[in-house]
C-alpha cells in the first residue's frame, strides 16, 4: 500500500499529565471557585466565571471537573480532607483528652478562619448537592464530629470532665460555636486565625472543664437520648488513636 493510500485517523497520542501538577491545578480552581461562590452566590455563576478566574478556557474546564455541581461537590469533599487531616494530627499527640481537645479545636479554628469562602459555601451550598452527595458528606461529617465526641469520652474517664456531662451534646455545642466564624469573622481585621484559634481553644476547654456543665436529665426509660452517639464517638476515637 502506498503511503497515501494509509487510512486517516484523528487519534491523537495520549497526553501525559502530572499528577502532582494537576492536584495543584484542581486546587486552584476549586479556590478561585469558592470565591466566586461566595461573592456572587452558586446559582448566579457560570462555568464561564470560573473559567476566566483561573485563565483558562471553557472548554479547557472541563477537563477537570464534569459540571459545576461536581466542582461543588469536590469543594465540599476537599474540605473535609483537610478536616480529616486536623483529627489524624490531633489523635496523634500524646497528651491528655483535654490538651488534644484543645488542640484539635485550635487546629479547626485557624483553617476555618483562614479558608472562609470555602466554608461559607460548605454550609450555604450544601443543600444543592444531589441526594446521593449529600448523604457521602454527611457521613464524611460523622468522621470528625464523632472524634471530638470520644475525646470527651476519654476525658470524662480522665477525670478532667465531669462525667454527668452529656458528650454528644457537648460536643455539638462546641462545633456550633467554631463553625460560624464565617459569619463574622474577617481577615482584615486585629485578631489573627492564630489568635483566634488560640482564644476559642482555651474558652471551649475552661468550660467543659469547669465541672458546672449541668447533667443531661434522664427520659423516662431511665436512659439517655445521645448515649448512642457519644458511645460511637469514643469507639471512633479509640481506633483513630490507634492509627
Amino acid at each position: 500500500m502506498a503511503v497515501t493510500d494509509r487510512p486517516k485517523t484523528n487519534r491523537r497520542a495520549p497526553r501525559r499529565t502530572d499528577p502532582a501538577r494537576t492536584k495543584r491545578r484542581q486546587r486552584e480552581i476549586i479556590d478561585a471557585a469558592a470565591e466566586i461562590f461566595h461573592r456572587k452566590g452558586y446559582s448566579e455563576t457560570s462555568v464561564q466565571d470560573i473559567a476566566e478566574a483561573v485563565g483558562i478556557l471553557k472548554g479547557s474546564l472541563y477537563y477537570y471537573i464534569d459540571s459545576k455541581e461536581d466542582l461543588l461537590f469536590q469543594m465540599l469533599l476537599e474540605v473535609h480532607e483537610d478536616a480529616k487531616g486536623i483529627v489524624e494530627e490531633t489523635a496523634a499527640l500524646e497528651a491528655s483528652a483535654l490538651e488534644r481537645l484543645r488542640a484539635y479545636v485550635q487546629r479547626h479554628v485557624e483553617y476555618n478562619a483562614q479558608n472562609l469562602s470555602k466554608i461559607a459555601v460548605y454550609y450555604h451550598d450544601f443543600g444543592l448537592l444531589t441526594a446521593k452527595r449529600k448523604r457521602a458528606i454527611m457521613n464524611q461529617r460523622r468522621y470528625y464530629e464523632e472524634f471530638v465526641v470520644g475525646l470527651i469520652e476519654d476525658a470524662k474517664a480522665e477525670g478532667t470532665v465531669d462525667k454527668s456531662a452529656d458528650a454528644s451534646l457537648v460536643a455539638n455545642a462546641i462545633f456550633g460555636v467554631v463553625n460560624w466564624i464565617y459569619t463574622w469573622y474577617r481577615t482584615s481585621g486585629s485578631a489573627s486565625p492564630e489568635y483566634l484559634g488560640r482564644l476559642y481553644a482555651e474558652l471551649v476547654v475552661n468550660g467543659v472543664a469547669s465541672g458546672d456543665i449541668p447533667a443531661m436529665p434522664r427520659t423516662k426509660n431511665g436512659g439517655r437520648s445521645t448515649a448512642k452517639t457519644a458511645k460511637s464517638g469514643a469507639r471512633r476515637n479509640s481506633r483513630a488513636k490507634r492509627s
